[in-house]
């Protein structure tokens, strides 16, 4: 059953070990999506805390945001591979390297909006009513930074998702006896002419995921910022 082409049996033909490859773009659908929502939920939380703590008290914000630009003056991949090496292969270290890699656009796009709320009037009225700065933070201005935080996440999602997979390409990420679609496609590619559907079929998920992620969270952006709505 090996390198069998797509048919009624196996819808999208078989690899060089005789697995399905439809089975296999399901299985790994639940890696990748397990990823890059893991990643996108830990990168919010830590970008939360650190944007509101940057932006709200100016001591600390040269303090963290200096931490910030360290990181993000790693290209992403390659920050990422350093991890996975130091940690070793796994779903739960490429979920922790790829949350460290990604925080920092989620801190401060959460900063840059706290910066432009906390001088306005209703923070201020706050303040002189004796609000501690902790209430003040996230019952006064958090609410506001839920807009560009979907947004962003949604975007970090989808960055996610392509990174686990070039990360799983490489042979840095998951195991490779877990089928995920970097794991697929690399193994796709030593018959790339014999079987090109090995690599073709997890790579159009990954494409079409990546794609409909990224029109969700231009969707996102035209209908929570009032600025593009038309009237």
């Amino acid at each position: 059953e090996r390198l069998k082409a797509p048919s009624a049996r196996n819808f999208l033909g078989t690899d060089e070990f005789g697995r399905d490859v439809y089975s296999l773009v399901l299985h790994g659908a639940q890696i990748s999506l397990l990823v890059g929502a893991s990643t996108m939920l830990l990168t919010s939380l830590c970008g939360i805390v650190i944007g509101l703590v940057a932006g709200y008290y100016r001591r600390v914000d040269p303090v963290l945001m200096r931490v910030m630009d360290g990181l993000m003056a790693f290209p992403a991949i390659l920050l990422a591979i350093a991890l996975m090496a130091a940690r070793g292969p796994g779903v739960g270290n490429v979920i922790f390297a790829l949350s460290v890699v990604y925080t920092p656009r989620t801190a401060m796009l959460i900063r840059s909006t706290v910066l432009s709320l906390r001088e306005l009037d209703y923070v201020q009225a706050a303040r002189a009513l004796g609000r501690r700065d902790l209430t003040i933070a996230f019952r006064h201005i958090l609410p506001n930074c839920v807009g560009p935080l979907l947004v962003q996440a949604s975007f970090i999602f989808a960055y996610a998702i392509l990174a686990e997979a070039i990360l799983g390409f490489l042979g840095v990420g998951v195991p490779p006896y877990v089928p995920s679609w970097g794991n697929v496609i690399a193994s796709g590619k030593n018959v790339i002419r014999e079987a090109f559907w090995v690599s073709l079929f997890p790579g159009l998920a990954l494409t079409l995921s990546g794609l409909a992620l990224n029109l969700l969270g231009d969707g996102l952006r035209d209908v929570l910022d009032p600025r593009l709505r038309v009237n």
